[in-house]
């Protein structure tokens, strides 16, 4: 009876295509330290990590990012203390460490991106940034410490409450950098290979700010290793006034855009930093 047991079981696993791990994957063979560092994590890197770790990630230049630049020019990072939300593999952490920011606190949900980003501080010896593995708005919604500014790139438009994120950080920081999508019903209609992920907008309130918000669905993405959103299978977005007056309504009324983007392939963005009037 037994050996009918573990004879059906093997039978329904090679069926559904699954295969017990085999521990002796999880060794390196190579004397490339870097390089087996970051192939924990094979194939699932968005970013391309520094020429000088001499690694093959991923494409795309966060670790020399404009925005970052442009934010410092702007509002000067050096002895600044700062919390990042979403810090995804490190890039952007590791520019603001660069340009002499005094602390940064990453704070990342994503477990694999927590550890990439781990690994990424190793890599690169980060002195000044901590990373922790902890939902961001669960954070906020405690009393932090306040910082001199936060950076929120690539979150915003991944959240079911986007305007009580936005409270949250006004909050605790008096500036803030953030890069994030954006609803236009006419641009977003136009895109058929994402209008049809959006629901029509839907009246909302947060903290006295009225505001209309619309469904995203992320569909099959979400069973990819290269997924980067939410966690949930779905978020809400807000339009460009909606982010501006959410800003001015919970007090940081100095706004400056740039990098406004309307034919991106994944919805319009833009990026801004806005600061409390002191």
């Amino acid at each position: 009876m037994m050996i009918g047991q573990r004879l059906a079981e093997r039978i329904k696993m090679a069926v559904l295509g699954i295969c017990r791990p085999n521990l002796l994957d999880g060794f390196v063979a190579t004397a490339d330290a870097n390089q087996n560092a970051v192939d924990i994590f094979k194939d699932e890197w968005a970013s391309a990590l520094p020429a000088g770790l001499g690694v093959r990630t991923g494409t795309i230049p966060l670790f020399e990012d404009a925005r970052i630049q442009w934010l410092n020019q702007r509002f000067p990072v050096a002895g600044k203390t700062v919390l990042e939300l979403g810090p995804l593999e490190g890039g952007h952490t590791w520019q603001l460490e660069r340009l002499g920011a005094a602390s940064i606190l990453s704070l990342e949900a994503n477990t694999r991106a927590f550890l990439k980003c781990l690994i990424v501080k190793e890599l690169l010896d980060m002195k000044r940034a901590r990373f922790r593995c902890v939902d961001f708005m669960a954070y906020l919604e405690s009393t932090p410490e306040p910082v001199d500014f936060c950076v929120a790139s690539g979150v915003l438009y991944h959240m079911r409450r986007p305007a009580a994120l936005l409270e949250r950080i006004c909050r605790v920081a008096d500036n803030l950098f953030l890069w994030t999508h954006y609803y236009d019903e006419t641009i977003i209609r136009q895109n058929r290979d994402i209008a049809f992920r959006f629901s029509p907008g839907v009246p909302a309130e947060h903290d006295g700010f009225r505001h209309t918000v619309y469904r995203r669905e992320y569909g099959a993405g979400l069973f990819s290793r290269r997924s980067f959103g939410g966690n949930a299978g779905f978020s809400y977005w807000l339009s460009r006034d909606d982010i501006l007056g959410a800003l001015r309504h919970f007090g940081l009324t100095e706004i400056e855009t740039q990098f406004e983007q309307t034919d991106h392939p994944h919805g319009p963005c833009f990026a801004l930093i806005a600061k409390r009037k002191l």
